[in-house]
């Protein structure tokens, strides 16, 4: 049996799956004509956003890709790899396409449906975050197979190693559109989320998301480019990166005891095993009743991620014993660290974000001397917050590494890191979901707002947004861990290919004023990148403020009319 159709077949439940959630979200319903008529700015907006994006991002993929087809003219690579990188492109595209059209579908749902209880409401907006994290992992599983088969069926006989490694050459791609999403989502958010909150919290002294301010559309389109296609592009990225990675990886490694095509499955299979242990675990996100705190909707949350994360490693371990034996259950430890050390991630992430927790009630108590205090104290827990994540990355590589059998072979430790980044991001579907459902509940708190629904209504909705406010910071840990191990993967598969490509191993050495320089350089990089966001955040928060001043002048405006 060709196990690689497992691939397919996991892809296709995923897909099937999300189809379900969609077309049961949707029989919600859509609630009065003014919820409607909110909705449908918010959903206008994030349509023209995305429009103007992907055309940006077209324009420069068109550039790369010529690019890539000249190179493949003069043999320097292969023909498949510019016609990759744009399918690459697309799907990550589609992905967060497809994620952010049913989130702005369900916000006004989620408004409506809290004036029957906060159960169904809930139910909502988890529901739309999951299909976001299903529609990627069904994509990607399906992408992967695509390409494995057309590279197949066009080189017949082709060595497995030089097929995994014109794959993992496609995903630049889904990197470049997952850069766009990221970056321009975030700039996006933050700029209109500043704009805001300055004209109408602090200048004029009027509620969050209060329709008499210009820019809480604007702030509500935010909240979904930034956490909805942003995010789910840049995890649909990692998630492709590290299965591609350690499948050459693999291929590499076995290759010499003729287990090369096991190898490569493994990852694969691993994916799929976490993909329908996310589709279970989201029938166990519930809540019942209406008597809800902060903590019982985290709770149920978690239930959903621990349900997911057992029954992953339990699954992940049945691929790794029949594949790859029982003299290699290593592979299985490395891969059972990365979830692990996820989990953790998260945990240390609510730790520091949520308000049930010491540092963010450290954080308010400090208002009480002025905003200076709250800034100086929040930078503080802001930078602590990262050791944790910091250490459990680097001793879950190292452990990977050598659980895996690096000690002896580093072919084979490599390979163990890799799974390490699959470990943690076989269960993407349900991490998607968590964190793209705070978007909806954000986006259903404004419309309760600006539809002055009750204060009971808005209650509950603001119980929503706050887990969401947390979830998305647990999203934000996880996303950049995940990232780092990702990277860690592919710079292995990168020394490997090179490698064989000089005919000698690649080294990169400390000793060697090279790659020295360019530690150095990278060290630098992440500050000359964040001084380059924040000016494009500061300059756009100008505008956006100074238009809502000029708007806040219009007869009527300020009285509601």
């Amino acid at each position: 049996m060709d196990l690689f159709v497992l691939a397919p077949v996991g892809s296709l439940v995923a897909l099937f799956f999300a189809a379900y959630l969609v077309r049961r979200i949707l029989r919600h319903d859509e609630g009065d004509s003014e919820i409607k008529k909110m909705s449908a700015f918010i959903r206008e907006g994030a349509d023209a956003y995305l429009k103007r994006q992907y055309g940006t991002v077209a324009i420069i993929g068109s550039v790369v890709f010529l690019m890539l087809l000249a190179l493949a003219y003069y043999n320097e690579v292969s023909y498949f790899l510019p016609y990759a990188f744009v399918h690459g492109m697309i799907s990550c595209a589609l992905a967060g396409y497809i994620g952010m059209m049913i989130s702005t579908r369900a916000n006004g749902r989620c408004t409506f449906a809290a004036k029957t209880g906060l159960s169904p409401a809930f139910d909502i907006a988890f529901s739309s975050g999951a299909v976001m994290g299903l529609v990627a992992t069904g994509m990607v599983l399906m992408d992967i197979t695509i390409w494995y088969y057309l590279i197949s069926y066009f080189y017949p006989g082709a060595d497995l190693g030089f097929i995994t490694d014109t794959m993992v050459s496609s995903v630049i791609g889904t990197s470049l559109m997952a850069f766009f999403a990221r970056v321009g989502g975030g700039i996006y958010t933050k700029a209109a989320d500043v704009g805001a909150d300055l004209v109408g919290k602090v200048e004029k002294g009027i509620p969050e998301d209060d329709p008499r301010n210009a820019a809480v559309i604007a702030d509500q389109v935010g909240d979904n480019v930034g956490d909805v296609a942003g995010m789910g592009a840049d995890l649909y990225e990692s998630y492709t990166s590290a299965t591609l990675a350690a499948m050459s990886l693999g291929v590499f490694a076995f290759s010499a005891l003729n287990m090369g095509f096991n190898a490569m499955v493994a990852p694969l299979l691993i994916m799929v095993a976490g993909g329908v242990s996310s589709i279970i675990g989201i029938f166990f996100v519930r809540v019942k009743g209406e008597r809800h705190s902060q903590g019982t909707l985290l709770k149920a949350v978690r239930r959903g991620v621990y349900i997911t994360s057992a029954l992953s490693i339990i699954l992940s371990f049945l691929v790794v014993y029949l594949l790859l034996g029982a003299n290699n259950l290593g592979f299985f430890g490395a891969m059972a660290a990365g979830l692990i050390a996820g989990a953790v991630i998260g945990r240390v992430s609510e730790y520091y974000t949520s308000s049930e927790y010491g540092p963010t009630k450290a954080v308010a108590q400090s208002s009480e001397s002025g905003a200076a205090t709250v800034i100086i104290n929040g930078l503080s827990v802001g930078m602590l917050s990262t050791a944790i994540p910091i250490i459990t990355v680097s001793l879950v590589s190292v452990l990977g590494y050598y659980i895996a059998g690096g000690g002896s072979n580093s072919d084979m430790g490599l390979y163990g890191v890799a799974l390490t980044a699959v470990g943690m991001l076989s269960t993407v579907g349900m991490t998607i979901a968590t964190d793209a459902y705070g978007p909806v509940a954000d986006n259903a708190a404004g419309i309760a707002e600006l539809t002055h629904q009750p204060h009971r209504i808005r209650d509950k909705l603001d119980a929503l947004d706050a887990i969401g406010n947390t979830e998305a910071a647990i999203g934000k840990g996880y996303v950049i861990a995940s990232g780092a191990l990702t990277v860690i993967a592919l710079i292995a598969n990168y020394t490997q290919i090179v490698g064989k490509i000089l005919g000698n191993p690649l080294v990169l050495s400390l000793v060697d004023p090279l790659v020295i320089g360019g530690l150095f350089v990278g060290a630098m990089l992440p500050y000359v990148f964040s001084s380059t966001t924040m000016r494009a955040v500061g300059r756009a928060a100008e505008s956006i403020v100074g238009e809502v001043r000029k708007q806040w002048k219009i007869p009527g405006v300020q009285e509601g009319k």
